[in-house]
């Protein structure tokens, strides 16, 4: 079967990682696979591109930015040279251009927001008009699926297919803490700078933890997606006068070993889908703060995992300080690997080509 996955761009951020791991391990597993997007490749992506290259997947990636009318003929070029079976869109905006183009490919639609794309009503009056030309609509999170059906109506072929960490690369290693002894502790943020990831609130929390872990340090680290929330991220950080203790990153293409350096995983997100981060930091074992959010729900009762309201400042603190002192520990992770989301879109497109299971 020929896949083709689309992505708004090619970057750090959780529907391109998705999309970049789904295509390899289609591609190994005997389809033929390629990705395409609407805009070009940010610089954070070449090392993905080098994955994606190594293992033949097609990118056919726009080498300028263009208006509306260029991203359709690029995704229409595109789709008339790879000539996909079926196409999997990842996110509101490139599936909303591949229902545009008057062409037969099936195209499944992936829906990844942490937030609801369908509250903006642009939005959802485009969604009621092209929902019929998606053969299948997929949601990351249960969350993304009733949004839609509260927004639009319930599609005919609608499932949750949960995002899935790839455990070769993201395993839990006690032995860990044994060779950080000694070392700074470490509380890493991994995450698009965006108000919805709630940064500001990380550095505000960590200021009030150090008062009892002063030779802590904390790294933010993402895609800036949003340049006013990036800048306004960094002013805190001088504001308070933590700028020997934190450091306010771009995006990193080595989460694996920052994951492994690092002492606490904290996500204190507004919402989320099925946050990719948030996986990768469960497999690997590191003491976890996030939210109370829907998304992170699986997680209240996996071990080294703390869930709180973290618009409480001084709980957050304290719950880093608790993160701070605890041990790697290794959990469950069954039915939430690349192999397990793999296999699900395997069935889905399978479906919607028509060809055999």
């Amino acid at each position: 079967m020929r896949i083709l996955h689309l992505v708004l761009a090619p970057r750090l951020s959780g529907a391109e990682v998705l999309a970049k791991d789904l295509a390899i391990h289609q591609q190994t597993h005997g389809d033929t696979v390629g990705v395409t997007s609407l805009l070009p490749q940010h610089d954070d992506f070449i090392a993905l591109r080098g994955e994606l290259d190594a293992q033949q997947v097609a990118c056919l990636f726009p080498a300028a930015a263009h208006g509306s009318l260029g991203k359709l003929w690029h995704l229409y070029q595109a789709i008339r040279r790879f000539r996909p079976d079926v196409l999997l869109a990842h996110a509101t905006i490139p599936a909303f251009y591949a229902r545009a183009l008057p062409l037969r490919v099936p195209v499944i639609y992936v829906m990844h927001s942490a937030a609801n794309d369908f509250e903006r009503s642009l939005f959802r009056r485009v969604e009621r008009l092209l929902s019929s030309r998606a053969r299948a609509v997929v949601g990351v999170s249960e969350a993304n699926v009733n949004d839609y059906v509260a927004a639009i109506g319930r599609h005919p072929l609608m499932q949750v297919i949960p995002n899935g960490v790839d455990t070769r690369r993201f395993v839990c290693t006690t032995e860990v803490d044994a060779t950080r002894a000694g070392k700074p502790l470490q509380i890493v943020q991994i995450g698009r700078y965006n108000a919805v990831k709630n940064q500001l609130q990380t550095v505000s929390a960590f200021a009030e933890a150090l008062q009892t872990v002063p030779e802590a340090r904390l790294l933010l680290v993402g895609v800036v997606e949003d340049p006013a929330y990036f800048a306004a991220v960094e002013a805190r950080v001088r504001e308070l006068g933590l700028g020997t203790r934190v450091v306010v990153d771009g995006p990193r293409g080595d989460v694996s070993r920052l994951l492994t350096e690092s002492s606490v995983f904290a996500m204190p997100s507004r919402s989320e889908g099925h946050s990719i981060a948030f996986l990768e930091a469960l497999a690997t074992g590191i003491p976890v703060v996030a939210s109370t959010i829907d998304a992170f729900t699986f997680a209240r009762d996996f071990p080294g995992v703390q869930l709180l309201d973290t618009a409480d400042t001084g709980a957050y603190a304290q719950a880093l300080v608790a993160a701070l002192r605890q041990p790697r520990v290794a959990r469950p992770l069954a039915g939430l690997t690349l192999n397990d989301t793999a296999e699900q879109y395997l069935a889905i497109t399978r479906r919607v080509a028509g060809a055999p299971a």
